[in-house]
């Protein structure tokens, strides 16, 4: 991965001056803009809109490898970035160009003027520009953050809505709870298209049951619709009333990849697009998504693990995501280290909790180039109060990787590299 060119930097530092908030959630800004730009997210390929607390990206991520493999031109819409910004648009399966991405943006600027409108509502504006411009099968697009006032709410007839798992997170923005943080997700049906939801909590169920009715919306559930399973050969099962298919394990670690993976397989199902069995098979084969339990073989973190030890990068950051790893390391032989770094604003104690019995022992760093993270002196006290004995604050993760030497003697096990996709997105930086 590659950091960006200077001219696209400043250009994404110009937008960022034009609201004094990073987040004020509204949609009138942005309808206002795309307006003045001739309404350009109504131009797009049709949309599958996702929403959901955690699992959005890696749907996306195997949606995107079967139509893919299935010869379907794709765009898709996905935040934050780990390393470069390009990483969010990606246009017909690449990487939208930087120069291109620059030009859009001051194009957008120009249009926009002094106009107050937020960074991540700017931005949105400039990728419905390029996806009205270039033609494809398919847009995914992934909410920002919540759905009801998220700058990706606009477009008034998507084909799909999609629903991941809804749990406790971004509280100052939904709501303090479950129900309000539910209601905000939910909001992103369309009268007249299908929602497709992962099993949720019996709370969120009724907060989605609630509002499809209200809109007409029939939604697809998991267990009851449609279902998933992987054999103990790696044979993955899928099945709805009209679908049966069969197709080997997706090239991504952790039992949670099961039932994204079954989101994603009936959202396409209930699309008008044929997707062939060589699309299934080789797009398991092809999936990536970075920082969700990714496994790094090289850069200056790895030279110095030790032989038969492992480093694993995860960018999970709330209680839910905590929970996913935890399942994850309770099947995996020998034991785990950690490095973690984390955002002041999140629930640590409430990530933590679920990983202190698969923890041996654990270095908290701080991220660099946020000051917003938790300091290291702070995540490490919550890091015991949540039940971790062998906990240490470290400056940095080469002083962390140092101070947990004496921890890694065992023949085999891992250092696991958590907590954030911004420390995952510094790692990545250094990643060659």
């Amino acid at each position: 991965m590659h950091s960006d060119p200077p001219d696209l930097v400043s250009a994404l530092k110009r937008v960022k001056t034009l609201h004094p908030k990073v987040i004020d959630l509204s949609l009138g800004r942005i309808e206002r803009l795309l307006t003045d730009l001739g309404s350009p997210h109504l131009r797009v390929p049709p949309v599958v809109h996702v929403a959901g607390t955690n699992g959005k990206g890696s749907v996306i991520a195997m949606m995107r490898a079967v139509l893919e493999a299935s010869s379907y031109r794709v765009h898709v819409y996905t935040s934050p970035h780990l390393v470069s910004f390009t990483e969010r648009i990606r246009l017909c399966g690449d990487l939208v160009d930087p120069t291109l991405l620059s030009e859009l943006i001051g194009h957008v600027e120009q249009v926009n003027g002094d106009a107050p409108i937020t960074f991540f509502e700017i931005i949105t504006a400039v990728a419905y520009q390029a996806y009205a411009q270039i033609p494809a099968d398919i847009l995914l697009l992934e909410t920002g953050l919540g759905g009801r006032l998220d700058a990706t709410n606009v477009v008034p007839h998507p084909r799909a809505t999609v629903l991941t798992p809804i749990a406790m997170d971004h509280m100052s923005y939904l709501g303090d709870s479950l129900k309000e943080i539910a209601g905000e997700k939910a909001a992103i049906m369309k009268t007249g298209t299908p929602c497709i939801s992962a099993a949720q909590s019996p709370e969120v169920v009724a907060v989605i049951k609630k509002t499809a009715a209200g809109l007409g919306v029939n939604v697809a559930w998991q267990g009851e619709d449609w279902t998933i399973e992987e054999d103990p050969f790696g044979t993955v099962r899928y099945r709805d009333e009209q679908t049966d298919w069969s197709l080997p394990r997706p090239a991504l670690a952790g039992s949670h990849q099961i039932d994204n993976l079954g989101v994603a397989l009936a959202t396409l199902a209930r699309l008008p697009v044929a997707i062939p069995t060589f699309g299934l098979r080789a797009g398991m084969r092809q999936v990536e998504w970075p920082a969700r339990l990714q496994r790094l073989t090289a850069g200056p973190v790895a030279k110095n693990v030790p032989l038969g030890w492992d480093l694993w990068l995860d960018g999970g950051h709330n209680p839910s995501a905590g929970d996913a790893l935890a399942h994850w390391l309770k099947t995996e032989p020998g034991p785990t280290v950690a490095i973690c770094g984390m955002m002041a604003g999140k629930d640590i104690g409430g990530y933590l909790k679920p990983l202190a019995p698969y923890l041996d022992a654990v270095a908290a760093v701080p991220i660099p180039g946020h000051e917003g993270c938790a300091a290291p002196g702070e995540l490490a006290q919550t890091a015991r109060e949540a039940g971790l004995k062998e906990v240490m604050p470290c400056p940095d993760v080469e002083a962390a990787v140092a101070a947990l030497q004496p921890h890694l003697t065992a023949q085999n096990g891992r250092v696991l590299i958590c907590g954030s996709l911004y420390l995952a997105g510094e790692i990545l930086r250094t990643h060659r």
